[in-house]
């Protein structure tokens, strides 16, 4: 306890060291010139009233505290920055008052609790903006003040990155049910303190009792201070913690970002919850002659049968259009003559009802359409009137000119094709004839032989009108493909006019070779490894990946990262957790070599070998560990900010030698002003 208490003065030493050094620097400053360096310094604190931490405060809630700065200062993003731990039902209202602040108190406080007004980067100096971060009032209705204290990381469950400015919510454990199937702490009860993550993800809370908490991080998005499923970030720990029976940890102050930071004690990985969602038929509509919409209110609809009065059932095809089914395109192979202008049917399929429970339904269908000219099909027509009658009024023969084929295709007429992906191809309406045989594909050497080579049209099975035109792709030589007029037919009755298509083959040399080995104790255990480029963007993907060894050719020369699933239930993607159910998302962490690299670097015509031993990958996270991955991040990003550094510099000295100086922004730099804490 006396250690817990220890950190807690520490870390008041430390926020007060930070204002006065502040200050001091910016007493050292008075008188400079006029062009000088420009300040960057936030504003100080000279005067609080009633006093910091004070004890036994009124329960009315109706008093003022004052805040004076030695400088005029300004109020931004008040509704996101400003909070209060324990949340108050009528948010205190922040005003400015000469140089200061006067918050106004206007909710009935609870007797003996610690509150903490906090301000976040909310106040800043009027001139140049600079924000005081971290900003903390903190009062108790009772005889003493909570002084427990811990920390935390909040990070994406996916892409691993730091979650900034999440919110963390800390419920006594014995105050609340124990979740075991079903987990609706953070719906029915509010959270006894409150803490929010800087920047970095790193949060340090404050103000706590030496008891046991549920823990639970909110990105609250919509400034509500609520949880809202589907839209926040979410993230939970298992089982509960006692602030007093964790390992110390340090405190520093952080001289870039320049606030204080910690060694994170707790990791939380947030995800997006899938909100829960009633089931119905939302929308029907009928966009096209031959396409009618069904938009469902939730993912995977249940659907027993799908009815057109006039239109046999096997001239009936749907289409998902979304992953979870909750749009279907229905499309109709008939003549166009032959459908109605209001199509009927039904549809039987489980609906929830007032309970929401699932319960078999059947519903008509009444699908309308009708030929809306556009504005362009206007003017056309309009100007083909005025050619037919001055034809007629000249006594002259007019002949109506033939329409552009409504027959649509993205193929691309020209370009590179990765042996790998074989070429694209999709169309606007589903197809009902696709002749392979007609097809023609060639390749013309540079001694000018022209080879036939066989070609293969496969149907991707997660899109209805999408294809890949596969063939045995060879480096070197010019491809020509050719689709002759009427080889292709969809269910509109439209057929293609003939379509041609050159294209060349990935040289190996101008790409690189990335040959992963994965080592897994469990032979069984199954991977989704990504590559990713310097963006984060993945440009190629590996499912089901077991022990051994992974390949990704035609890889382009830059900076690459691995990113590594842990597909437990072997589906091939990654899965999102539940709040409620009480279950983490899997486990997706970016591979960091021996030397604590996470990014590799790839030249034309290279292999590069790595190596991915998934049980230290995937270890479990420990708070030396996580302090191991925070510090290597961090170092990565002072490596990237010296090299930004660097090339600014190189910028500034090529427009000194130009004549074009620009003055330099003189920084505090504090160094490791807090050593002493670690």
């Amino acid at each position: 306890m006396q250690r817990r208490h220890l950190h807690t003065n520490l870390l008041r030493a430390a926020v007060g060291l930070l204002f006065a050094t502040l200050f001091l620097s910016r007493c050292a400053s008075i008188g400079t010139p006029t062009g000088g360096p420009k300040d960057s310094l936030p504003p100080v604190i000279v005067r609080l009233s009633p006093d910091n931490f004070a004890t036994n405060r009124p329960l009315t809630g109706h008093e003022r505290i004052y805040i004076e700065f030695d400088e005029y200062i300004q109020l931004k993003d008040q509704q996101k920055e400003f909070f209060t731990s324990p949340a108050m039902k009528k948010k205190p209202l922040v005003t400015q008052r000469g140089r200061g602040i006067v918050v106004q108190l206007r909710d009935t406080l609870e007797p003996n609790t610690t509150y903490s007004l906090n301000f976040g980067s909310a106040i800043r100096d009027n001139n140049e903006g600079n924000p005081l971060h971290s900003m903390r009032y903190v009062f108790s209705t009772g005889p003493e003040i909570d002084s427990m204290l811990l920390s935390g990381y909040t990070a994406d469950g996916y892409k691993s990155d730091s979650v900034s400015k999440s919110y963390i919510w800390f419920f006594p454990a014995d105050s609340v049910e124990e979740p075991k199937a079903y987990d609706s702490t953070i719906f029915k009860h509010r959270p006894a303190q409150i803490a929010r993550a800087e920047t970095n993800g790193v949060f340090i809370a404050q103000q706590l009792k030496p008891i046991a908490y549920r823990v639970y991080a909110v990105e609250d998005k919509n400034d509500n201070q609520l949880y809202d499923p589907g839209v926040d970030r979410v993230g939970f720990l298992d089982g509960t913690v006692n602030p007093a029976e964790l390992s110390d940890f340090a405190i520093w102050y952080d001289s870039l970002r320049r606030y204080v930071t910690a060694e994170p004690q707790l990791y939380l990985r947030m995800f997006v919850d899938e909100a829960f969602r009633r089931q119905l038929l939302q929308e029907h509509s009928r966009p096209l002659q031959h396409q009618a919409l069904l938009c469902f209110s939730a993912a995977r609809p249940r659907i027993e049968a799908l009815r057109f009065e006039g239109i046999p059932d096997e001239r009936v095809i749907v289409e998902p259009l979304t992953e979870g089914r909750d749009t279907l395109a229905v499309w109709f192979d008939m003549p166009a003559e032959e459908l109605p202008d209001t199509i009927r049917g039904r549809i039987d399929y489980f609906k929830h009802d007032t309970a929401n429970l699932l319960q078999p339904v059947s519903e008509e269908l009444k699908l309308p359409w009708r030929k809306i000219e556009s504005k362009e099909e206007e003017r056309n027509r309009e100007k083909l009137e005025r050619e037919r009658r001055r034809a007629e009024a000249a006594g002259e023969e007019w002949h109506e000119p033939p329409q552009p084929n409504p027959f649509r295709h993205n193929l691309s007429a020209k370009g590179e094709i990765n042996p790998e992906t074989h070429l694209a191809v999709e169309f606007e309406y589903p197809l009902t004839r696709l002749d392979s045989s007609a097809v023609l594909l060639t390749r013309t050497l540079e001694d000018g032989t022209v080879e036939d080579r066989r070609v293969r049209f496969v149907r991707d099975t997660a899109a209805l009108r999408r294809y890949r035109i596969e063939s045995d792709w060879t480096a070197g030589g010019d491809y020509t493909l050719t689709i002759p007029a009427g080889a292709l037919r969809n269910v509109a009755g439209q057929q293609n006019d003939s379509i041609v298509g050159r294209y060349t083959v990935f040289d190996p040399e101008k790409f690189a070779t990335i040959l992963v080995h994965v080592v897994a104790e469990d032979p069984a255990a199954r991977y989704v490894v990504r590559l990713l480029d310097k963006n984060g963007r993945t440009v190629q993907e590996r499912t089901d990946v077991r022990a051994g060894d992974v390949r990704f050719n035609y890889v382009a020369p830059g900076e690459v990262q691995l990113l590594v699933v842990e597909d437990r239930n072997g589906n091939g993607r990654w899965d999102t957790g539940s709040v409620v159910g009480r279950r983490q998302p899997e486990r997706s962490e970016l591979f960091v070599n021996e030397a604590g690299e996470d990014r590799f670097t790839t030249r034309a015509n290279w292999e590069v070998e790595l190596t991915i031993d998934t049980k230290r990958l995937f270890a479990p996270v420990t708070m030396q560990s996580l302090q191991r991955l925070f510090d290597e991040r961090e170092r990565q990003r002072l490596l990237r900010e010296e090299e930004k550094r660097r090339r600014e510099g190189k910028k500034r000295d090529h427009d000194h030698d130009t004549g074009n100086n620009r003055p330099n922004n003189n920084m505090l730099s504090t160094g490791n002003m807090f050593d002493s804490f670690r």
